[in-house]
Order: structure tokens, then sequence, then C-alpha cells
């Protein structure tokens, strides 16, 4: 199969991971777009061996060899030094992650593979962004799309995904909670072969509320949501207080989690493995993995960057997409 790579925010430690991974054989293809001579410039940063090779559409699939990276050419738009974030290099970025997406569409690549963007750049650039999931679901068409983080052990889903905190109680709706659900329940028997998946919800106050006491989120929309997804033959248990469901005697029953907002949960899965964990975005059209972390720029260029969760979010890739 044919893997396609955006490797993200250029300063970042996207290049060098994407140049860890090339060093090694994979069963796949590897296709990563971006420019040949910031990789090139970055593997004598980094004094690692890599040999650039044009991609050639018209050659056969075959798998990734040691040391050697294929590219799909995109031209930066100015110079690239790492760990320096540059504006006028936001469009060369986003038409990287644009370009990668509409290959795997026209069903050129099996899955597409993301490395981190910087959030904060494309905005002061003038582009609003809140991060691959809604720039994906958009890019495909989709009326909704589904963030989830997969551990060796655990699998964790996110009802709203970067939003002020504030912001979250208003966002999570009856409506929204069982479009999300019902959407998780089918892409884990879809992407992942569980014939009847446990999900385990959590609530949104502490101690889900404490009847009432604490908020009413838990008994106004909540529950009416979860027991209308089980009217739908859905296997959902909660609301749970958030502070007991991630331990092992909810984890043994649970095949995934659905957590209200973003540090609810991702705090757990990172420090569970953080080099280990991959981002899913659930309802596209295509199968997309990413690494679970940021561009982390102050090691970029530097050979410090753990490898890891791209390695694994490849790996995600190829034992999924077929």
């Amino acid at each position: 199969m044919r893997i396609i790579i955006s490797a993200g925010e250029p300063a970042g430690v996207g290049p060098d991971i994407v140049l860890q991974i090339a060093q090694k054989k994979w069963p796949a293809e590897l296709i990563v777009v971006g420019d040949p001579d910031l990789f090139k410039t970055r593997a004598k940063q980094l004094t690692l061996p890599i040999e650039i090779i044009p991609f050639d559409s018209t050659q056969p699939i075959e798998p990734h060899q040691p040391g050697t990276l294929k590219i799909i050419s995109v031209a930066l738009n100015e110079p690239c030094k790492a760990g320096q974030l540059n504006r006028h290099n936001v469009a060369y970025t986003l038409r990287c992650l644009e370009i990668a997406t509409d290959f795997c569409l026209e069903n050129k690549g099996a899955t597409l593979v993301t490395g981190p963007l910087h959030k904060g750049v494309i905005n002061e650039a003038g582009i609003a962004f809140t991060g691959h999931t809604e720039f994906l679901a958009q890019r495909c068409k989709v009326k909704q799309s589904l963030m989830l983080f997969v551990t060796p052990s655990l699998k964790v889903a996110l009802v709203t995904t970067h939003l002020p905190l504030s912001a979250v109680p208003a966002a999570i709706t009856r409506e929204r909670l069982i479009s999300t659900i019902e959407l998780l329940n089918s892409e884990l028997q879809k992407r992942f072969n569980l014939s009847k998946p446990s999900i385990l919800v959590s609530g949104l106050n502490p101690h889900a509320g404490e009847s009432g006491h604490l908020g009413r989120e838990e008994i106004d929309i909540i529950k009416p949501a979860l027991d209308e997804c089980r009217a739908k033959s859905i296997n959902v248990t909660g609301p749970l207080p958030a502070d007991t469901i991630f331990t092992e005697k909810y984890l043994e029953t649970a095949d995934a989690i659905l957590a209200m907002y973003h540090d609810q949960a991702l705090p757990v899965v990172k420090f569970q493995g953080f080099s280990n964990a991959v981002n899913v975005t659930l309802g596209l059209p295509i199968l997309r993995t990413s690494v679970d972390h940021g561009t982390a720029l102050d090691v970029a260029g530097t050979l410090k960057a753990d490898a890891g969760s791209l390695s694994a979010a490849i790996q995600l890739a190829i034992d999924y997409s077929g």
C-alpha cells in the first residue's frame, strides 16, 4: 500500500521524525509531500543519510527502503531554519496538507499520516485554523468528524476538540452527543473490527454532577442522550465521573471512552503512551492517523525528537487501512 505523509510545520520536528522513520524498512510505500531542499538540509543538520527520490506515479508501488525518501515536491515560500517559525511559510504548510489529503481522496494513497502543525503561526498569518481534525472535515466535505486517540491499551474520543473551556458546556448538546456516539460506534465497528463495542461516556462536571448539585448537564443532556443511544442498541455506559473512568475497574470492560472535552482526556492519554499514542480522525472518507504531539520547536534540528508516535501512526495506518 501507499501511505501519504504531510510532515507539518517545517520549522518543527516534523521533518526530523520523518527523516528518522525513513532510516528503517517499511512494508508500505511512504510518500512525503514537501520541499526536497528542506529535507536535504535537515538531514545534513541531523547527520542522517538520505537519498531524495522524486515521486513518480507511473512506477509500481514498492515497500520503503531504508535511507530513502520519496517526495511530492512543494517549494517553501522562504528558507526555513529549525526552531524558528515563519508565517510566510504557512501557505506552504497548508498546501502540503491539501495535496496529501487530495491524493488520498483520489485513491492514490491508502492512508494520510500527518505530522504536527503550529496553530499559532497559522492564525498569525491571518488564516482561521483550529486543527487538523476540523480542516480535514472541511476538505473532505463531511458534516462531522471525530478525534480518537489510540494507545496499545486505550482508545479515547472527544465530544469537543479545540474549544476554550468556557465554550464547552454550550457545545455539548443532546443532538451532538447522539451523533458523536453513533459515529464512534460505527467507526469502531468498521476500523477496529469490534462487532458491538463497549463505550464508556464521562460526565462534564466533577463527580458527574453529583446528582445535580455540581451541575445539571448530566441530568438534562448527557443521560437522555445515552438513553436514546441504548434504545438504538448501542452499548454505551455513563455518564461516569471523569476522575474514575480511567481506572482499571472501568478500562477492563471498555473498548473506548468518550470524554467531553480536550483536557479531560489528553493528560491521561499522553501520560500512558506519549511516545506511542496515535491521533485518528474518524468520520472521513479516508483513513487519517497522526502523531499525538506538537511541533517541539526547542528540539527541532537536534536529533532529540522522539519518532515513536509517528512510527506508531504509520504502523496503525498499515494495520487498519485494509
